[in-house]
C-alpha cells in the first residue's frame, strides 16, 4: 500500500496522494504566491513574510525547497501587476527591486520568464518619457561598433535578424517565332518574344547580428552587414509584434526590418529616443 507523499498516510492501491491533501497544498500554494505578489509591491518586511509562509507551508503540507520557487514566482506575478497599465512608476520598480534583493533573489532565476527584463525594460522607457538618458547597459567585453563622440548606449540587442526588401524581376509570356535550317543539323530560330517583366519585393533575411540602439543612431553589425542609421535619416517607423521596421530618407532606400523577439519594446525605444534627438 502506497503513502501519501504531502501528509504520509496510507493512500490507498496505486495512489500517491489523498485528494484532500493534494487540494490543501496546491490551495496553499496558490495563497503563498499570492501574499509573496502583495508584498513584493510594499517595503520588504522579510521576518514576517517567512512567518506567515511557514504558517502556510505546515497546514499546506509543502515540501522543503517549494519556499524559493513559491517566492520566484510570487515576484513574477508582482511585475506583472506592475505593468497592468504599461506604466512602472518608480515606486514600483524600487519596491520590486529592494524585495528581490532582501531575499537574495538571483536575476537569473527571476528573468526565467523574462520578468526581470520586463521590468528593466520598463524602467528604460520610463526615463526617457521622463527626458532622462538611460544608461543601465552594462556591457562585458568589445561591441562591434564604433560609437561617436559623447553618444551614449541605451540599449543592446544581440541575436537580431536583419531583414532587407529586395525587388526580383522575372518573364512571364511565351516566344514565338520560325525555325529556318541553315545547315544539316542546325537550326535559325525567328520571331519575337512577347513575354512581359514582372517585378516581386520580399523581404529577405540576411543574418543575424547585433542592434544597439543610442541616443543618436540605430546601428547593426551582422557577418554580411553593419551600418548605422541617424535618427533625423529616418522618415518612418513601423511596429512589429516582434521588432520594428524603418525607411530611410533616400530615394533608393529600401525597408529595412529588425525582429527583436520584443516589439512593443522595441518601437518604444527607437521612437521616443528619436523624438528626443529632433527635440
Amino acid at each position: 500500500m502506497a503513502k501519501c507523499d504531502l501528509c504520509g498516510e496510507e493512500a490507498g492501491l496505486l495512489r500517491k496522494r489523498h485528494k484532500d491533501c493534494d487540494e490543501k497544498h496546491q490551495a496553499g500554494r496558490t495563497e503563498s504566491i499570492g501574499l509573496v505578489e502583495k508584498s513584493a509591491l510594499l517595503p520588504p518586511d522579510v521576518p514576517a513574510l517567512h512567518l506567515q509562509l511557514a504558517a502556510i507551508a505546515e497546514r499546506a503540507f509543502m515540501k522543503p525547497g517549494e519556499d524559493k520557487s513559491i517566492i520566484v514566482e510570487g515576484w513574477q506575478k508582482a511585475v506583472a501587476s506592475a505593468l497592468e497599465d504599461d506604466i512602472l512608476t518608480v515606486e514600483e520598480e524600487h519596491s520590486l527591486v529592494n524585495f528581490a534583493d532582501a531575499l537574495s533573489l538571483a536575476q537569473e532565476d527571476l528573468d526565467r520568464d523574462g520578468s526581470y527584463s520586463r521590468l528593466a525594460k520598463a524602467a528604460v522607457i520610463r526615463e526617457i518619457l521622463e527626458g532622462k538618458l538611460p544608461q543601465r547597459v552594462r556591457v562585458v567585453g568589445d561591441l562591434p561598433f564604433n560609437f561617436q563622440k559623447g553618444e551614449t548606449l541605451v540599449w543592446l540587442f544581440p541575436g537580431t535578424t536583419y531583414c532587407e526588401e529586395r525587388t526580383q524581376t522575372h518573364f512571364e509570356g511565351s516566344h514565338q517565332g520560325v525555325s529556318v535550317r541553315v545547315a544539316s543539323g542546325l537550326y535559325y530560330r525567328v520571331g519575337g518574344f512577347r513575354g512581359h517583366p514582372v517585378s516581386t519585393s520580399a523581404m529577405v533575411n540576411l543574418g543575424q547580428g547585433s542592434m544597439a540602439i543610442t541616443d543618436k543612431h540605430i546601428y547593426f553589425a551582422g557577418p554580411s552587414k553593419s551600418f548605422r542609421v541617424k535618427y533625423e535619416k529616418i522618415v518612418s517607423f513601423v511596429p512589429y509584434s516582434d521588432g520594428i521596421g524603418i525607411q530611410r530618407d533616400a530615394r533608393t532606400a529600401k525597408p529595412q526590418v529588425f525582429i527583436t523577439g520584443d516589439g512593443w519594446f522595441t518601437y518604444n525605444l527607437v521612437t521616443n529616443l528619436a523624438r528626443r534627438a529632433a527635440a
